[in-house]
């Protein structure tokens, strides 16, 4: 071996093991102590509703990030957007069901293409048992791919990926190419090793990295914190927040006609749950919140900037 390779070696291996003693805190230029907070919408594109209550929660409130779902009619209104305003951190909600009852997508890459993924009316299934049963890998991967590929041709230059339902997450296979792809496009994937471990039964420290980016916890209401009221759920997941890289994930819309067509006989996360989303983070009492528990928002723009972009 060449002196310039050893030394090339030598610094390479000083340096992941640097990044791997630092917090991600640190990794991001904070101190170990500052309680780092991503403010994240999913489901941007599924509906005009959710397109304009999310860019309002953006430009208006605390939101600080979201992902479009991008088989989804409502896809290039969101991608147009986000053409002409360059800084709207956007990721891509990797996109393998299809739920509601009335309104429906199949798969961008096409459902003859990819036909393990769609049922036999060209829709993605709605549940991810069905996903599990039916899909073949290959065709996962094609259309995981296809759905970057074609958000970045519609002009979305994505900050991160994340996953629709957790779609990519219930199989390592899944797992493993949802990672996979992360590095190939160079940007940061979500990831949490306590939920996926709990959730999923998978431990993700096998496939990582050193200079992969983990979420220390996650946070997202489900029924029984809607049922309480989300001001007191949200209230007090801000209140207990620690130091490190902390992720809320919340759906935004307005509680319309359209929004209620969606997600008709579906209350879990229906109309007047991302009302209830959006009404939180657009509001007076979110703004106090954060700046008295000394809560520093950030995006996953400015990790994908700061640990990606310079490779």
């Amino acid at each position: 071996m060449k002196f310039g390779s050893l030394l090339f070696s030598i610094l390479l291996f000083f340096y992941l093991n640097l990044s791997a003693q630092q917090t991600i805190q640190e990794r991001l230029g904070y101190s170990k102590d500052t309680k780092l907070l991503i403010i994240h919408a999913d489901d941007i594109g599924v509906s005009h509703s959710e397109n304009m209550a999310t860019v309002a929660a953006m430009e208006k409130g605390a939101v600080s990030c979201g992902s479009v779902m991008v088989p989804c009619p409502w896809f290039p209104e969101i991608a147009s957007y986000a053409a002409t305003h360059p800084n709207i951190d956007l990721g891509i909600h990797l996109t393998l069901t299809s739920e509601w009852k009335n309104y429906r997508w199949g798969p961008v890459s096409g459902a003859s293409v990819s036909p393990s993924l769609a049922n036999k009316r060209g829709f993605l299934y709605d549940d991810l048992d069905s996903l599990g049963k039916m899909a073949v890998l290959k065709d996962v991967e094609r259309e995981l791919r296809g759905q970057i590929d074609r958000a970045i041709l519609f002009g979305v230059h994505p900050s991160h990926l994340d996953s629709h339902m957790g779609s990519c997450f219930f199989d390592k296979d899944y797992l493993r190419l949802y990672i996979q792809l992360a590095r190939e496009y160079h940007i940061p994937c979500l990831l949490n090793r306590d939920a996926f471990k709990l959730v999923y039964a998978i431990n993700i420290d096998e496939l990582l990295k050193p200079e992969d980016v983990v979420t220390d916890r996650i946070f997202m209401a489900f029924p029984q914190d809607f049922s309480k009221g989300m001001p007191n759920y949200y209230t007090q997941v801000i209140r207990s927040l620690k130091p490190g890289l902390n992720c809320i994930l919340l759906h935004a819309a307005y509680d319309n006609e359209e929004m209620q067509a969606v997600t008709v006989d579906h209350p879990d996360y229906g109309a007047a749950w991302r009302q209830a989303d959006f009404d939180f983070f657009t509001s007076d009492a979110c703004k106090k919140l954060l700046e008295e528990n000394q809560v520093h928002v950030i995006s996953w723009r400015e990790i994908k900037e700061k640990l990606f972009d310079k490779k």
